[in-house]
């Protein structure tokens, strides 16, 4: 899963974007909501974290506008304002969870892995294929009832292809899934994900589509 995080305090943004990433997450952050805007505009996100107390504009204002724009990812405001007018303000405004600080990190990916589901359709966390078995929320992969160990860029990878099902990724899409944008990206560096897996899973498990890109192709007998 790929989280922008819209958090001013530097402290509370290193902390929440280390535990996320120790989860398998990979984490954007930005300090505004003119910051958050841009970057909404160009990365491929699945939920988003919102802080309302921003230096530049009340997240209040931020989350309307969003939705007016057609932004229809998930977003959970993290705040430390409790009062249940807020809370209500927030939900009504476009939010779609509200959590308070401070706040308990497994709560926190518990939530984002409820959005996530709701998203997919999902009541649960496991994704499945016949015999692959694969939940984003344990890091737990297994193949015929064996775990198989994966980095957490070769489990993001998986996910998002089985997610996508029979849709064609483009190499691009599948390394948004995988890096944040301050993270440099060595050329090969999706093409060496795809042989771990191949090696792990089995050579059809990705399909490369030429001139495309790449999709899931299954567990074959």
């Amino acid at each position: 899963m790929r989280v922008l995080l819209v958090e001013d305090n530097e402290l509370i943004a290193h902390g929440i974007k280390a535990g996320l990433r120790a989860h398998q997450f990979t984490v954007d952050s930005v300090a505004s909501a003119a910051m958050a805007e841009a970057a909404l505009a160009t990365l491929n996100c699945d939920v988003l974290i919102l802080d309302l107390g921003l230096p530049d504009e009340d997240g209040m204002k931020l989350l309307p506008r969003l939705r007016a724009k057609g932004i229809v990812l998930p977003i959970l405001v993290l705040t430390a304002r409790d009062s249940v007018k807020d809370k209500v303000m927030a939900l009504q405004l476009g939010a779609d969870d509200y959590l308070l600080k401070p706040f308990d990190l497994d709560e926190l990916v518990a939530r984002l892995h409820a959005l996530q589901r709701r998203v997919a359709g999902r009541c649960i966390d496991l994704i499945t294929d016949g015999p692959l078995k694969l939940n984003p929320a344990t890091g737990h992969v297994s193949l015929h009832e064996q775990a198989i160990a994966l980095s957490r860029r070769e489990m993001a990878l998986l996910a998002a292809l089985m997610q996508a099902k029979d849709r064609i990724l483009s190499a691009e899409q599948l390394k948004d899934r995988l890096y944040d944008f301050s993270e440099e990206i060595e050329s090969n560096a999706l093409n060496v994900h795809i042989y771990h897996l191949r090696r792990k899973l089995g050579g059809e498990i990705i399909e490369t589509i030429r001139g495309m890109g790449y999709r899931y192709g299954g567990i074959k007998p």
